[in-house]
């Protein structure tokens, strides 16, 4: 009997802490999304946050993600090696990244669960360090030639190409590399024009300035809110810029946590990102955010969110909180915002002009978030409406399984947006039906 009792008293413990920690506690929000989102209250985790992630399945064959009225999705590559990021050259030819996160180490119980959770879901694998060339030369959307274009490589993430120069974001540093329109292989050795630091928030995204004199490469923070403290977040959480005449850079913006993803807004000629905020406050709190970013701004980070919305778990600076931005649009809470490119009017059947975002999904809800890409419509060259769904079904309904998550997102020489997959490790090509 006795036994029995310390059974069902252990079988209680434990189903109360899955309950907490799968974050039924923390209640159910509408979603903040929108210009004015409504953001719930603060309800801090402790030091264990809620993890949940749906295991990584893939896609059986034949299998595609569903795609939005009017517009049909199809295989432009699959069997890449965890692709992250997509880039096209001017001769139409598509590069993808294919790296992937590493186990942190384990220092502390959340460590421990953090790669586990990654790994089951299919984040962290032997990363390929690669970038492969692909080819449709005959415009049937399916390439011809698919090559590995660059090797060797330390978790490359963003590509720009300015004049006969290719840059690519390592984890550690901005190489540039030669480059010849056409070919399929570069070999030469790269250069460094700028390091960073690696780990954390380890992705590099590149974006050249429409006249080719400036690079910006973002960097994400190191911890969730400066847990190591602020000094090992110095030269991160921010967005650089590096002339490429001088190969000096400088700190363009601040106190974003983790952008990711960027683009020029061609009527204003303003630069936009999209930003993954900070966990354990909550399903909804704070939300990601889609943003436009200015010259020398401060968007909160660790500080504050949404504007100057205090973290009263971090050690307050009030004149940084003071001058904080607060963002133009909200994503919802936990969605991994990362891919993003604009979309002209008519790009899209259907479609308004907008921002397209690749939302990777969230790993730290009750109600799982994101898994989709999205299309949030701009108007007089700011975000406005209700953002509209283009591909879904990355998630399985009952949340137990996702068949792929979406990273970044361009559009083809061709005007098709391609979108990146890492767990079915595939870009879709979305175009009308």
């Amino acid at each position: 009997m006795a036994a029995l009792v310390v059974l069902i008293v252990l079988a209680a413990v434990v189903g109360g802490v899955w309950y907490y920690y799968r974050g039924r506690h923390m209640g159910r929000f509408a979603q903040a999304i929108g210009n004015t989102p409504t953001i719930p209250l603060p309800k801090p985790q402790g030091a264990v946050p809620m993890l949940k992630m749906p295991t990584a399945k893939g896609w059986a064959v034949g299998e595609t993600p569903t795609v939005a009225p009017g517009l049909k999705v199809s295989v432009f590559a699959n069997g890449l090696k965890h692709p992250r990021w997509a880039y096209v050259l001017p001769n139409g030819d598509v590069l993808v990244a294919e790296s992937a996160s590493l186990p942190s180490n384990v220092k502390t119980l959340r460590d421990y669960a953090m790669n586990r959770v990654m790994n089951r879901a299919g984040a962290t694998r032997p990363s390929a360090n690669q970038i492969t060339l692909l080819r449709d030369a005959d415009g049937d959307g399916v390439p011809e030639v698919r090559e590995v274009f660059l090797s060797n490589l330390s978790q490359p993430f963003g590509m720009a190409l300015v004049g006969d120069t290719l840059y690519v974001g390592n984890t550690d540093a901005v190489v540039a590399f030669p480059y010849q329109t056409g070919q399929t292989k570069i070999t030469a050795a790269g250069r460094t024009v700028m390091t960073t630091k690696p780990g954390g928030h380890w992705t590099r995204n590149l974006l050249a300035s429409p006249d080719g004199s400036k690079l910006y490469v973002a960097v994400g923070s190191l911890s969730n809110i400066g847990d190591s403290g602020l000094e090992a977040e110095e030269g991160r959480a921010l967005i650089f810029e590096l002339d490429l005449a001088t190969e000096q850079h400088r700190v363009f913006a601040s106190g974003l946590r983790n952008p990711v993803g960027m683009a020029w807004q061609p009527d204003t000629g303003s630069l936009w990102t999209v930003v993954n905020e900070r966990d354990g406050l909550g399903d909804e709190t704070p939300p990601d955010y889609l943003t436009s970013v200015k010259d020398g701004g401060f968007y909160g980070w660790p500080f504050s969110y949404w504007g100057k919305t205090v973290d009263d778990r971090v050690e307050q600076d009030a004149a940084l909180v003071a001058r904080a931005s607060t963002p133009d649009y909200a994503l919802g809470g936990h969605t991994a915002s990362l891919g993003l490119c604009w979309a002209p009017a008519g790009t899209l059947a259907g479609m308004p002009e907008g921002m397209v975002i690749g939302q990777h999904g969230s790993w730290n809800r009750s109600k799982l978030s994101g898994y989709k890409v999205i299309l949030v419509p701009f108007v007089n060259g700011k975000p406005q409406g209700a953002a509209r769904d283009l591909l879904t079904g990355f998630l399985a309904d009952d949340e137990k399984f996702s068949h792929g998550r979406p990273v970044g997102v361009t559009i083809a020489k061709d005007g098709a947006l391609l979108a990146v997959d890492d767990v079915g490790d595939s870009v879709w090509r979305v175009t009308a039906a």
